[in-house]
């Protein structure tokens, strides 16, 4: 890979610990990928935020870096392992807290944003169509490369630091035109009626593409939450993170549909439906907001749940962004919501939580969210968020 002479003196250490440390990490990158150059970033987004990922030698490695390293470019942080304000309503260990906290001291001295969302995009770090981007969480990076139109390849959270500490990353994979052309076609029969079945609709399209560029027809309509809950479930299950959707996201009319065709069905969707859902009826957590929710979401939990009450036995969350939350305290939203008996999960979520033997079972909207509660040995049920709220109120799948 050729470098600058300025990259080179980044390299050789003239910049101090951190940059010269980044720019082994992008070299080697770049090198293994067959980058001829690094390209300039207009932001970063930074996974690997919960202490319950890094443990003890995570947590060292930040705050190596945090001794003489500053970001260079708008960089925001993946949730964490915890609400940074209400993580005892939580019921997070002191201990798990205390470190959650050290990991976030770090990152705050690198001058890093402590924004602690999956959705960078709702709260500021918003790039423009075509510019280049390192970013981390997977969802995010499927959001950015395909409703918005940026470039980012799926970082890691150490590649991802080393380009917010140089401000550039490699060039290669997704931030190249050729390696943004799609190879499968898929086309779309079922109708998609609400949330949880964008998720199911990503499953089925992840586990089709396998590592492939999907382009999808037959959809004439999806709103933001649409997209997002796809864009988590369909790189979960085995999409690369960048599809075209005609007539929806950007890019599509620079592309003809693959001769590699699959078609959904609705017999497909039930099917996913069928492979999500685990067989049990009580309900320990529900939890909405895999990717984080948004303030629509949130306004429409509200109303679902004015006038009811969560069940005792059930615990129900909102997880969304800091911000989210603020709007939410000033229109209303979160008082009916914890009046109801729920509780807002700031900053953190289901996926890097440390939740595991703690809940047996979870029922949410989120594929997502499904996938990564089996990993902590959860059964999971997915469903639309009327349903989710019923089975928070009645304590039971019906």
């Amino acid at each position: 890979m050729q470098l600058t002479k300025e990259e080179e003196n980044m390299l050789d250490g003239e910049e101090g610990y951190a940059v010269r440390k980044s720019m082994e990490i992008l070299v080697a990158l770049g090198n293994i990928y067959g980058a001829e150059r690094l390209i300039k970033v207009g932001s970063v987004q930074v996974a690997g935020v919960s202490y319950h990922n890094l443990g003890d030698a995570g947590l060292q490695f930040l705050n190596e870096l945090a001794r003489d390293g500053k970001v260079k470019v708008l960089t925001t942080l993946n949730p964490a392992g915890m609400d940074l304000k209400d993580w005892k309503k939580l019921g997070i260990d002191k201990e798990f807290a205390r470190k959650q906290k050290l990991v976030i001291d770090a990152f705050d001295k690198m001058g890093i944003i402590i924004s602690c969302t999956c959705t960078p995009y709702l709260i500021g770090n918003l790039p423009r169509f075509g510019e280049h981007i390192a970013w981390s969480e997977s969802s995010a990076v499927t959001f950015a490369n395909s409703v918005i139109g940026a470039r980012t390849n799926r970082e890691g959270g150490p590649s991802a630091l080393a380009a917010a500490f140089v401000g550039k990353t490699p060039n290669y994979g997704l931030h190249l035109d050729e390696e943004r052309v799609p190879d499968i076609h898929i086309h779309v029969t079922a109708e998609l009626r609400m949330l949880s079945d964008w998720g199911a609709f990503g499953y089925c399209v992840g586990e089709n593409a396998e590592n492939k560029i999907p382009y999808i027809t037959g959809i004439d309509h999806a709103d933001l939450d649409e997209l997002k809950s796809f864009c988590a479930s369909v790189v979960t299950y085995g999409s690369k993170p960048l599809f075209f959707m005609q007539k929806m996201t950007p890019g599509y009319m620079d592309h003809q549909p693959p001769k590699e065709m699959i078609t959904i069905e609705t017999r497909d969707i039930e099917n996913a439906y069928e492979s999500i859902n685990d067989d049990f009826s009580i309900v320990d957590l529900v939890c909405i907001g895999c990717p984080h929710c948004s303030i629509k979401e949130v306004a429409k939990i509200a109303g679902m749940l004015k006038g009811k009450t969560i069940s005792p036995h059930t615990q129900f969350w909102v997880a969304c962004s800091r911000l989210v939350k603020g709007i939410a305290d000033d229109r209303g939203y979160t008082e009916t919501i914890e009046g109801a008996g729920g509780k807002f999960a700031c900053d953190t979520c289901m996926a890097v939580a440390p939740l595991r033997g703690r809940f047996r079972s979870v029922v949410t909207t989120s594929a997502k969210g499904c996938y990564y509660s089996r990993h902590n040995n959860m059964m999971t049920k997915m469903g639309s968020l009327q349903e989710c709220i019923e089975a928070a109120v009645k304590g039971k799948w019906s």
